[in-house]
């Protein structure tokens, strides 16, 4: 089954957010994209979604009258195919609410500790009584074998068969439903795990193994990425099959691929095994999303020739994806940043990740005073049920009242004026809050808005000033439903001299899904000095790479379309940690030279070592083709709506309105105003100018106050 898109298959992005779910539909016969939001269904994420599909076929002519008819002709069929590229937060939210399968350990006879000890790190330096995260896994339900493999894998003790099947009644007993299996050095020598798993399949329990999960040493990282993945799988899969079960009662041909955390899409089936590679889905679409703007925004643009000699040209964007519950960032120098050193709920995740940040920071965070009478913002969020007080639907004050109540939001134009919000509410809200701090209800919204922007502008700065990446030679790639009215200021706070506001910016996320590869990774942990022979160490990256193509074809993936990326982790001998650098026979120069880059200095003369071999395979998916539209003159006067009060930091302003659906490229805005948009806002405050390109991207120029 192919993945690419047929002439008339519709190929549709989903991501599930706290608040919303976002549906992006391009159409690639006439080259058109559409987009709408949907309240999030947080008892059951599959209604929203399952509804938003039929709203998509209630509108499109070609998908009436679906026949199960397997008579019917093919050809015709084709028709009403859909391409569903979907990023869900179900296996994220079972992760930070501890909502996933009752899961036991078995691991070697000694180490059950492992998952409780981790690295004895302390999460507070000063802290004498601080609490590590609490384990995934109880003591009671981790058990040991008795069995031993070395090293150098080899089998100092044969693995007992007998002791895994009278462990089975006893975890039926304890309502186990999904076993993550862990033995020592199992990366060298997988022979026992796999043995441990069959039986325990044929008990009937999901079961995930270390030696498929992650085989690479370091033992408690391995553990905590397979049990997470033991964890969240059974979740995860029962959300899919329900997907795929509704798909098939409705007879409709549905292709439906998962967004992973990588940045790339798998089928449904390895999301279910894997669903650990899928803990970021929807933060990762939005990094996909931005790359492929920022490189048609780049490619068209020359306003980055103006930057310092040497850094002109080179695509860097620091993403700002601020939602309804939660803030992520990210940032792209070139290609998105990878790592394989994620932290999840307090869990590690050494899988290779799109390096995203993210707090609770958005606009349904909730506004309390807290005990010392200091207002606090977040990351409680009031989510899609009952939602913010403005919804209408409870008295929560979030940072999107406060913005309604400045003037920053406009009531009648919410979602398009299919969602009008309720002013007096927010205010009433945010002046109960206010009273406990003997402040009106304006000077609580300014002051909700400072403190998020400050919560924002921190996590920006944990990407890249506290990387090494200075911010003023990047822009800042805003979009998720309320980043447009925070934008400006951040940038202006830590030095960015530009903001890309695309015209899709509210459903980014679900739109990176659309130009998203087929992403599969692979590791092997070698151990081998570096001395080795390059063809030697390029031999023992062979089986990785056919391995790759193979599962990519799989896919439906023309040979054509294939791509293999070799990386090699290295460290000088001795240290703690290693380097990824791209395999190539000056592996060691490029190794001396990001050591150099990473972290100040470099040894030539210190010998190395090779820890693991990697292997990324990625199968190309056409992207959807965004069209250029001719430039038009600086005046914006078709798209004005209105002027309305705003409220800055500096005071009230009369402000003009414009709807961004009539803007068109060339036209320029000067702040302040507001740009309206169907599902977001755009805020460009005093002293900045907007001005539209050719994609009807909206490139605000950040000016000094």
């Amino acid at each position: 089954m192919t993945l690419e898109p047929l002439p008339h298959e519709l190929r549709i992005g989903i991501d599930i957010g706290g608040t919303f779910t976002d549906f992006v539909v391009y159409n690639p016969e006439n080259r058109t994209t559409k987009s709408f939001k949907l309240l999030s269904t947080p008892n059951d994420p599959a209604e929203a979604v399952l509804d938003g599909l039929d709203q998509i076929y209630r509108t499109q002519p070609t998908l009436q009258n679906v026949s199960n008819d397997p008579q019917e002709d093919q050809a015709e069929q084709n028709d009403r195919w859909l391409h569903v590229l979907h990023g869900s937060t179900v296996a994220t939210n079972a992760l930070l609410e501890r909502k996933g399968a009752r899961t036991a350990l078995i691991t070697t006879a000694g180490f059950r500790d492992v998952l409780k000890i981790g690295r004895q790190n302390r999460p507070e330096l000063y802290n004498l009584t601080a609490d590590s995260p609490t384990p995934l896994i109880p003591g009671e339900l981790r058990f040991e074998i008795d069995e031993r493999v070395d090293h150098l894998g080899q089998v100092l003790e044969a693995i007992n068969p007998e002791q895994v099947i009278e462990l089975i009644p006893k975890l039926r007993a304890l309502d186990v439903s999904s076993v993550a299996v862990c033995f020592l050095f199992s990366f060298l020598q997988p022979a026992h795990e796999q043995i441990a798993a069959e039986y325990l399949r044929q008990a009937g329990f999901n079961v995930s193994v270390s030696s498929d999960i992650l085989p690479e040493y370091r033992e408690y990282e391995r553990m905590s990425t397979t049990v997470v993945n033991a964890y969240v799988s059974p979740v995860l899969d029962g959300y899919l099959s329900r997907l795929e079960s509704a798909f098939e009662q409705s007879g409709r041909i549905v292709h439906l691929r998962v967004m992973q955390s990588n940045g790339g899409i798998i089928s449904p089936g390895d999301a279910s095994r894997y669903s650990v590679r899928c803990i970021l889905s929807g933060p990762a679409g939005g990094v996909v999303g931005s790359q492929f703007v920022a490189e048609q925004v780049f490619q068209y643009s020359s306003r980055d020739e103006a930057k310092t000699e040497g850094e002109a040209r080179r695509l860097r964007a620091i993403t700002f994806d601020m939602g309804g519950t939660s803030t992520d960032v990210s940032l792209i120098d070139g290609v998105p940043q990878v790592t394989t050193e994620a932290q999840v709920g307090g869990c590690p995740i050494q899988i290779p990740m799109l390096d995203i940040h993210s707090i609770g920071a958005g606009g349904g965070s909730i506004a309390i005073v807290d005990a010392g009478g200091a207002l606090r913002v977040g990351p409680q969020s009031a989510g899609a049920v009952p939602g913010p007080a403005c919804y209408g639907r409870g008295n929560l004050p979030t940072v999107t009242d406060a913005n309604l109540v400045l003037g920053r939001l406009v009531a009648k134009y919410f979602l398009g004026g299919k969602m009008v919000l309720d002013t007096e509410r927010a205010h009433q809200a945010l002046a109960s809050v206010g009273k406990q701090l003997a402040l009106n209800a304006v000077e609580t919204a300014q002051g909700i808005v400072e403190i998020v922007n400050a919560h924002m502008e921190r996590a920006l700065r944990v990407i890249s000033v506290e990387r090494g990446y200075d911010p003023q030679y990047f822009s800042l790639l805003s979009f998720g439903g309320a980043g447009g009215l925070h934008a400006a200021d951040l940038a202006r706070g830590l030095g960015i001299p530009e903001v890309l506001v695309p015209p899709m910016a509210s459903t980014l996320s679900a739109f990176g899904m659309l130009t998203a590869d087929v992403v599969k990774d692979y590791t092997r942990t070698v151990m081998l000095t570096g001395d080795t022979p390059w063809k030697d160490i390029e031999s023992l990256l062979r089986p990785l790479v056919e391995r790759g193509l193979k599962e990519v074809r799989d896919e439906g993936i023309a040979a054509s379309e294939m791509n293999v990326e070799r990386y090699l982790d290295i460290r000088y001998r001795g240290q703690s940690y290693e380097l990824t650098i791209p395999f190539s026979a000056q592996f060691k120069s490029d190794f001396h030279e990001e050591h150099r880059r990473t972290y100040g200095y470099a040894r030539p003369d210190a010998p190395l070592e090779v820890v693991n071999l990697r292997v990324k395979s990625v199968g190309r998916v056409q992207a959807p083709s965004l069209e250029t539209i001719p430039m038009s003159t600086p005046e914006p006067y078709e798209a004005y709506l209105e002027e309305r009060e705003v409220v800055f930091s500096s005071g009230a302003l009369k402000v003009p309105c414009y709807k961004a659906e009539l803007l068109r490229p060339g036209n320029v805005i000067s702040g302040p105003a507001l740009v309206v948009r169907a599902d977001t806002t755009v805020l460009i405050p005093p002293p900045d100018t907007a001005e539209v390109d050719v994609y009807n991207n909206l490139l605000i120029s950040i000016g000094k106050n």
